[in-house]
Parts: structure tokens; sequence; C-alpha cells
């Protein structure tokens, strides 16, 4: 299967990012290569830096970039630091983060995303570790309810677990098609009707399977400081689970004086280390809503590090 992905807010985070053609920019999730390409056109002695864990983003991006040179690194973006110092860089002009799972990853019914489709339980964006099928028979019930209300935010955890505990009980539950089926039999019917009831269910194993909020605060900690003075962090995000953890972050980096109110001078000293380029985040204008509905959920934040 070919590796497609069409970039959500592709010009509004290109733009926000303010590319200096002699800078050094890290893409820290390269998926199709969309993003970086836009990056490597507007360089000219800059450098580019390529990041994805998943080998089959990374060979599609080399050939979408053919032409330009950037550096493709077959690691989670939460060691960025580390990688970029083995290639002498100490820090960075700008950091772009598209967060979530590809259209390639959701639509290659191997991977084991999708709830539409019947394939193996991975959804294991490495392609390696602890996988979905791992999480489901193995986890305890507690472990199953917390991960779902808290990643999920799932109103019905307790009768999920309790379903896939049961079902386990009998045989292991193999496939994507099982797991939704134990999801539909376990919420109201009402619930079935309205809309599918496997989102938020997927979206939490998903999330755990990957680390995915784990790695998200790592690497904007690792991004924060490898920016330089003036760069600039550009992340999209596709749930409220990461934009609090973006816009908490920001809001950390932006804060200065945290002195009481009815202090007359600032005794604290703290001074802020950043300032947001957008007050509230940006999202897809109408345009992009009809052409990709992915992009409905997309909130782009960005910050400049003083």
């Amino acid at each position: 299967m070919e590796f497609q992905h069409k970039s959500v807010l592709l010009n509004e985070s290109i733009e926000g990012l303010n590319i200096k053609a002699d800078g050094v920019y890290v893409d820290c999730t390269t998926g199709g290569g969309g993003h970086s390409l836009e990056i490597a056109k507007r360089l000219q002695g800059g450098r580019l830096f390529c990041f994805d864990q998943d080998r089959e983003a990374i060979e599609a991006a080399k050939m979408r970039l053919r032409g330009y040179s950037p550096v493709f690194v077959t690691r989670n973006f939460a060691e960025m630091g580390e990688a970029l110092a083995e290639y002498g860089v100490k820090a960075a002009d700008g950091i772009l983060m598209d967060l979530g799972v590809s259209s390639y990853q959701l639509d290659n019914r191997a991977r084991g995303f999708s709830y539409h489709d019947d394939a193996p339980l991975d959804m294991r964006m490495s392609g390696e570790g602890e996988s979905a099928r791992d999480i489901v028979n193995e986890y305890e019930s507690e472990e199953l309810i917390r991960i779902l209300r808290l990643y999920g935010e799932e109103k019905y955890a307790v009768s999920i677990a309790k379903g896939i505990v049961k079902a386990r009980e009998q045989a292991p539950v193999e496939t994507t098609s099982q797991l939704a089926e134990i999801i539909k039999n376990n919420v109201p019917a009402k619930v079935r009707k309205e809309k599918n009831p496997c989102r938020k269910t997927f979206q939490a194993i998903r999330i755990e399977v990957n680390r995915e909020l784990e790695v998200l605060e790592k690497g904007l900690a690792a991004g924060f400081e490898l920016l330089a003075n003036g760069g600039r962090m550009a992340i999209i995000t596709f749930h409220s689970l990461e934009d609090r953890i973006v816009k908490n972050a920001f809001r950390e980096y932006c804060t200065g004086c945290t002195c009481p109110p009815d202090f007359p001078v600032c005794v604290c000293g703290k001074k802020p280390r950043a300032m947001l380029v957008n007050k509230k985040p940006i999202t897809a204008e109408e345009k992009e809503l009809e052409e990709n509905p992915r992009s409905r959920s997309a909130k782009l934040r960005i910050l400049e590090k003083l």
C-alpha cells in the first residue's frame, strides 16, 4: 500500500515557523513528508532533520524529498536532543509536531488501527514492543478501565472492560473486528445507533500502546530546550488530551512573575521564556474541512522562544 497522508494545516504551520533559509529545522513526525517537503523548499544552506519511528513513513518521505538533502532519523522524537547531538547540532530554529495517526496508518488494515476493518490487533507506530493485542488480553480489568477513562474519556469504560475480560476468558481477542464487536455489545443500544461507539476505546488503547502522551511531554521539554532564541515551535494536535498538554506547557513557558498579586514588587525573579505567536489555536478553514475531513479536530499552537 502506498504511503499517502494529506498534511493538515500545512500552510498555516509552515508560515508559523517563520523559516530562515539557513536555519536548522526539525520535523518530529515526518509521516509521508508533506510538511518536510515545504520546509525543505525554503532552505538554502539550512538543515532539516526528519524524525519518524515508523520505517515505512521514513521510506515514503525519502521518495517524496528526492532532490533535497534532509537527514532522516528513525527514532522517537522524544529523543531529538540526543539524536541531534550526534550530528553536532545544539540548537534548532524551528520544530514541528503533527501529532496523532497518519491517514496511511489508519487506512492500512495490516496496522490494526482502525475499527472499520478486520485486522490483527496491533496499533504500534514503530512496529516494536507491546501491541494492542497484549493490552486487550493481558491488562487487568482495573487497568483497562483506567486507560479507557483517562485516554478515551469513555463513559462506559467499566462495562466495556468487563466485556473484554469476559470475552478473553473464552478465547484471546485477536482482531480489530472482535474488539469492535465486544465494545458494541457493552454500550447502550442508543449509543450504537447515534454513532460508532468504538472510537474512544480504540483511541485509548492506541495511546497506551505508543505511550503517546508521555512521549509528547518528553518531546515538548526536549524541543523547547533545543530551540534557539527566536526559534519557533509549531504543534498540531487532534484531541483534547494532546491539546491540553501543549496548552499547559506553552502557558508555563510564557509565564513570568508568579508572586502573589498583593506583592508591591516581584521577588521571584521569574521571567517569561517564550511568547505565544497565536493566542488562540489555529483551526482548519472551510475549504480544508471539505477536502480533508480529518482536519476538523486539528488545532495548531505556535510558540516563539525569547
